[in-house]
């Protein structure tokens, strides 16, 4: 099983936890588009969806999915997505693609967070993908020297902007030993929107898609 048949194998596990009426969170990236693909085939059984990314709403609405916004939807019962590093505690990096505040924002809204990965993303310690970090534009070379001294190297990405107008520094060579604490110390610093750690609010569920199938993970 290659690494896109498992991402859709992780995908179509999701669609377990959807129940009918119900109104999902939506994630982003190359694993949720499976997600997306095969929600589509119940967009007349649920209610509706809150997207996390500008991509991801096009992609819903493409798909004959009515996309509500979160202000208008109250607590949701399940948000759906992916990560690019998840461990065994259910601790998680997001953000290669950008969208972390809106995924941190509707994965806090949410009673039940199912995070869906390919057995490449599971890891032992966080760290080994860059850290991304989403800052206001002015603060990004006062909070890269901030992410220095906490030990990371911090890379800015060129040419890109987030959903909500902002910079993204992806932060290398970070050893993340006690993932709550380095989330609670980055998100703290003056200019930092969000930080890609997801471990005071982690998921509640993994289901990890690998050659001998999905593999579901709990707290």
């Amino acid at each position: 099983m290659d690494a896109n048949a498992r991402k859709l194998a992780a995908a179509l596990a999701a669609l377990d936890f959807v129940e009918d009426g119900m109104l999902v969170g939506v994630g982003t990236g190359s694993t949720v588009n499976h997600f997306i693909d095969a929600l589509a085939q119940r967009r007349h059984r649920i209610s509706g969806a809150v997207s996390s990314s500008d991509a991801s709403t096009r992609r819903l609405r493409a798909a004959g999915i009515e996309v509500v916004e979160l202000n208008d939807a109250g607590d949701l019962p399940l948000y759906v997505d992916g990560a690019d590093e998840a461990t065994r505690h259910l601790h998680l990096i997001k953000g290669g693609g950008g969208a972390l505040t809106r995924e941190k924002i509707v994965a806090a809204a949410s009673r039940r967070f199912v995070c869906i990965i390919d057995d490449s993303k599971l890891v032992s310690m966080l760290g080994r993908f860059p850290l991304p970090v989403e800052v206001i534009p002015m603060a990004r070379s006062l909070v890269s020297r901030r992410l220095v001294a906490l030990g990371g190297q911090p890379v800015y990405r060129t040419g890109f902007t987030t959903d909500n107008g902002n910079a993204i520094l992806d932060v290398h060579n970070l050893k993340i030993t006690d993932p709550v604490a380095l989330e609670t110390e980055i998100s703290l610093l003056a200019g930092v929107v969000s930080v890609g750690l997801f471990a005071r609010r982690g998921a509640d569920l993994l289901l990890v898609a690998g050659a001998d199938g999905v593999k579901t993970l709990k707290r």
